[in-house]
């Protein structure tokens, strides 16, 4: 027996020293990147991770064929056929497909620091032109309404402003940022969003939820940070033109110049829409006539160990109108023919510069001017508004797990209009007073690495107001990842706004309703909590992604308008009560092996105010145009020609609606959806071509204007022909009057 064991041994031995061996040898990428810690299993063989830059090496791998499995967490996996050859050592090549293209997003809103979206402990959402292009729109007001929980709200029939609400809290709660500068204003969100070239967006940052602890006041809802294209890294040339069969036109094109020691992006957007419709027979353009022009120009410059230095100018002139078929500019301000006409010019600056010392330490600077000449029928509003905005802020690193930021910042205001918000109280001697506000602040920011699983991040600011004292707002937030697939997220914090009811709503500035303001109002405040769980399903024929999150918003002090009480007037005080803004959010994303992506996002809202009667009672109100149920969805399929076909669209329950006593139009929409389709071709040398059909259900709101044919309320008191006493109102909107369009446009890059 012992003989044999050893002629067995021997046989083995031999042929273990006779085996030809290889070896192998690659890298792992994506989008020209290497991805760190790529696993690659081949058959027979234990796996190997990838290194930071994604390469790899096997050796001593016996000659033959061979499956090679590549795969890494956010990405799709690779199977590739290999064969090792003694002769030569076999090298691999393999490009991997995102699944979702912003697990690995660079995101600064939330904290205001450089980080990775996984790694930052607030939840932020990050969305690239990509994801914009799948339903082309002529401006960033409207794109943000293919974001799950945004909603680019319409608050007017005639003249199309409107205000973007975030988890169903109105427009002011919404803070809007370019570059991370307080830059459009309640006043102006609307026209600062419209005016920004599409192609000079690098990416859109969504936080929902409080961030008055590092933006102040107005960031008691959310955040939309609209990040532009470094000079540095944009294309020589980028344009998208296209037009709709309504005779809408857009242009948008960017250029890049280099010089010595500076790049600038240059970019020009164009919009025109002349065509007077009135599908719905009331007498009125179911469609704003806009003549827009923006021009925005961005420096880069180069200075020693790559500190930032940039600066960006831009320039909106706008002329809007909406109103009765007939009307031209000579009617403009009587009370003949009725029409909403209104002229925007805007001047913005926006800076940053890195102080050229050896910490980290950072300065940033706004500056917009934005002047508006309009006239609602016969009631005019002139506005002028400047807002000046500087900010120091040290970022510093103390060790590997404690990060600190801490800076000042300064917000003037100055507000000037002919309403009563900028008279003075002397009846006798009336005399215009401009609103000047300065508003100064101190804020910490102390991130905290507990372990490799959890962070947490603890946040204060300090702000003093003339007329509303000292202003507390602090937060704390807590990051879990139990690993690479799970990460579950909180955050409590506090907020504040000051209000200006004449940069922000539209009905006291219509002239259909008078404004009436009980009370000496007082600041906003509210208390936030956000509960998020994000979790990651790769399998390796597909990959599903889940972002979940629970939100509760609580008020006091909060600003309201009772526009029920009488139909010619708006009270504005303070609630003798509390209102909460509550719900749920799913965001899901899926992509499979075969060329089909999902995106898919439904939102839970119950927003409500509890105000004391007076009696003792409390009396629950929902609000005014925030939906219980409301959702997007995108679907997009890649046939082998380089087509791709991209089905999108929002859902909207029913939204209760501002209506008039004994109003025959219904409180209450209906449910709807606006879906649209779009294919792209793309060709060589980076042109593309699209085209498609927007509201494929011709989906029209059945009711808007009452009492068209007397705008100007000339006859409202003939109880012959106006039994019920209703008065003209353009607030009766919850979805655009436009019908089924078809569209085609053409983008091209030159890198």
């Amino acid at each position: 027996m012992k003989y044999i064991i050893q002629f067995f041994l021997l046989v083995l031995l031999t042929q273990d020293m006779w085996a030809q061996t290889g070896s192998i040898k690659g890298s792992v990428k994506a989008d020209g990147k290497g991805i760190e810690a790529a696993s690659i299993v081949i058959t027979g063989t234990a796996a190997v991770i990838a290194d930071l830059a994604g390469n790899f090496k096997i050796a001593n791998v016996n000659t033959g064929k061979y499956l090679a499995k590549i795969s890494a967490v956010g990405y799709l996996p690779v199977t590739k056929s290999i064969t090792v050859t003694s002769s030569s050592v076999t090298q691999i090549n393999i490009q991997l497909s995102s699944v979702s293209g912003d697990l690995n997003a660079v995101v600064v809103t939330g904290t205001m620091k450089t980080v990775s979206k996984s790694a930052s402990a607030i939840p932020v959402e990050v969305y690239t032109p990509k994801f914009f292009q799948k339903n082309p729109t002529p401006n960033l007001f409207e794109a943000v309404g293919m974001i799950n929980g945004v909603k680019p709200q319409l608050n007017c029939n005639v003249c199309n402003t409107g205000d973007i609400h975030i988890n169903g809290m109105e427009g002011p709660y919404t803070l809007v940022l370019i570059d991370g500068m307080p830059i459009v204003s309640a006043l102006s969100t609307v026209y600062g969003l419209s005016g920004i070239p599409n192609s000079m967006v690098e990416r859109i940052e969504v936080v929902k939820g409080p961030a008055a602890s590092l933006y102040g006041s107005e960031a008691m809802g959310g955040i939309i940070n609209v990040i532009t294209k470094s000079p540095v890294k944009a294309p020589l040339v980028s344009v998208d033109v296209f037009g709709i069969t309504w005779q809408e036109y857009s242009t948008d094109v960017t250029v890049k110049f280099k010089m010595k020691n500076a790049q600038s992006l240059l970019g020009l957007n164009y919009y025109n829409y002349q065509n007077r419709l009135d599908k719905n027979k009331d007498g009125f353009t179911d469609v704003t006539l806009q003549n827009r022009l923006s021009v925005f120009n961005k420096w880069s410059f180069s200075r020693k160990e790559n500190r930032v230095a940039s600066v960006g100018l831009r320039f909106v002139n706008e002329d809007r109108f909406g109103g009765e078929m007939n009307w031209n500019k000579q009617w403009r301000g009587s009370d003949s023919i009725y029409g909403e006409s209104i002229y925007t010019k805007r001047f913005e600056i926006i800076g940053a510069y890195q102080l050229p010392v050896k910490e980290k330490i950072m300065f940033q600077f706004s500056y917009n001017l934005h002047d508006q000449n309009s006239y609602y029928g016969k009631i005019p509003y002139m506005a002028n508004q400047k807002v000046a905005f500087g900010q120091l802020y040290w970022d510093k690193t103390l060790n590997a797990k404690h990060d600190l930021l801490f800076g000042a910042s300064y917000r003037y205001t100055y507000y000037d209009d002919n309403t009563p918000a900028t008279a003075s109280a002397d009846l006798l001697k009336p005399k215009n007073q401009p609103a000047k506000t300065p508003l100064p602040g101190v804020f910490i920011q102390d991130e905290w690495k507990l372990s490799k699983v959890s962070t947490l991040l603890a946040g204060y600011r300090y702000d003093y107001d003339k007329y509303h004292g000292n202003i507390h707002s602090p937060r704390i937030a807590y990051k879990w990842s139990l690993d690479n697939n799970n990460t579950l997220r909180a955050s409590f914090g506090t907020g504040f706004r000051v209000v200006n009811l004449f940069t922000e709503d539209h009905a006291a500035l219509t002239g259909a309703r008078q404004v009436v303001i009980k009370e000496a109002l007082k600041p906003e405040k509210s208390f936030n909590s956000n509960l998020n769980y994000v979790v990651k399903i790769p399998a390796e024929s597909f990959f599903v992604g889940l972002d979940m999150t629970a939100f509760y918003s609580y008020f006091t002090n909060k600003i309201t308008g009772d526009f029920d009480t009488n139909p010619d007037k708006i009270f504005y005080n303070n609630l003798r009560g509390h209102a909460v803004s509550q719900g749920l959010s799913l965001n899901t994303d899926a992509t499979f092996s075969f060329p089909l992506k999902l995106l898919a996002g439904v939102t839970y809202l119950d927003v409500y105010q509890k105000n004391d009667d007076g009696a003792g009672k409390q009396n629950k109100t929902q609000q005014l145009l925030a939906a219980r149920w409301s959702g997007t969805f995108q679907v997009s399929y890649t046939l082998p020609q380089k087509i791709t076909v991209d089905f999108t669209g929002t859902f909207t329950g029913p939204m209760r609606l501002p209506i008039q006593k004994n109003d025959y139009r219904p409180e209450y929409s209906p449910w709807f959806s606006l879906a649209n389709i779009q294919l792209t071709k793309k060709f060589g040398s980076g042109i593309e071509l699209y085209g498609g059909v927007k509201n494929i259900f011709n989906f029209v709101p059945k009711y808007s204007l009452i009492r068209s044919f007397d705008p100007f309320d000339k006859t409202v008191n003939d109880r012959v022909t106006n039994p019920n006493g209703y008065t003209f109102d353009t607030e009766y909107n919850f979805a655009p009057m436009q019908g089924i369009r078809g569209f085609f446009g053409l983008r091209y890059n030159l890198m």
